[in-house]
């Protein structure tokens, strides 16, 4: 039986993700295919290219994503997020899909033709930083001439891009619809509108996964908290701990319906 791994963006958030697959390794579940979209993608690329999730994680602490980020002088975002690129590079140095143990596919928003692009294909990390754009924040990023921003824009759990690909589908969405604390500067009115807009079109998604792992407890994480790393993969981790006997008895529903 085939398995899919979905995984969404949700900026620091995202870094539960790393938590939930290795809850999910740890009950003997591997996948065959993992989609993602923005901090989905850093982690799916991060798992494809044989990094464990502790080691993820790790990495993701000691690069300090943030201090790769450079201020774009121009009119078009804040942060110019391509100089990123060495940085990842040093972590998975074939940047190419095809050098990956898992097959990976990144979710990217076409910001002029208004639709999503699926990257499978050749170059890897550019694509991955263009699917974790944000919209005001960064600049997008140019890929053969197209300007590409953050693939939550428009699908934020990228179900349909490997749905026909597999037998069984796990979701992990990082960001609970719970209240936030009250908002008080721009940055955090730009992200909740981002995040909000996001969301009407994801809830439509959740029933198209034959599993959903979505940790209640992250909504009183904001994207920004970065620093909060290790809290934010053990609540992935201890929520897909807790969901083991459902996981188990979905799948094993799953296989017998094969037979």
């Amino acid at each position: 039986m085939k398995i899919g791994l979905v995984l969404s963006g949700g900026g620091a958030r995202g870094i539960a993700h790393l938590g939930v697959i290795k809850a999910l390794q740890e009950m003997g579940i591997g996948f065959d295919q993992i989609a993602g979209t923005s901090a989905g993608a850093i982690v799916g690329a991060l798992i494809s290219q044989g990094y464990t999730p502790d080691e993820s994680l790790k990495i993701i602490e000691s690069s300090s994503f943030m201090r790769h980020l450079r201020p774009a002088w121009n009119r078009m975002g804040l942060l110019r997020i391509d100089t990123a690129t060495e940085l990842y590079k040093k972590y998975i140095p074939h940047d190419s899909f095809e050098g990956l143990q898992i097959p990976l596919h990144v979710v990217a928003v076409d910001l002029n033709a208004g639709e999503q692009v699926v990257f499978d294909k050749g170059e890897l990390i550019r694509p991955v930083l263009a699917s974790c754009c944000l919209p005001g924040i960064f600049e997008p990023l140019l890929i053969n001439k197209r300007q590409f921003v953050d693939g939550g824009v428009l699908n934020n759990l990228p179900v349909d891009v490997i749905e026909d690909k597999v037998d069984f589908l796990i979701g992990s969405h990082c960001n609970p619809f719970g209240t936030t604390k009250p908002i008080r500067s721009m940055r955090g009115v730009i992200e909740r509108s981002i995040i909000l807009a996001v969301q009407s079109k994801t809830k439509a998604k959740f029933t198209r996964c034959d599993i959903l792992l979505e940790p209640a407890e992250l909504a009183g994480y904001s994207p920004a908290d970065v620093k909060k790393a290790r809290e934010l993969f053990r609540i992935g981790y201890q929520y897909t701990r807790s969901m083991a006997t459902d996981i188990e008895k979905n799948l094993n529903r799953s296989t017998a319906g094969q037979h």
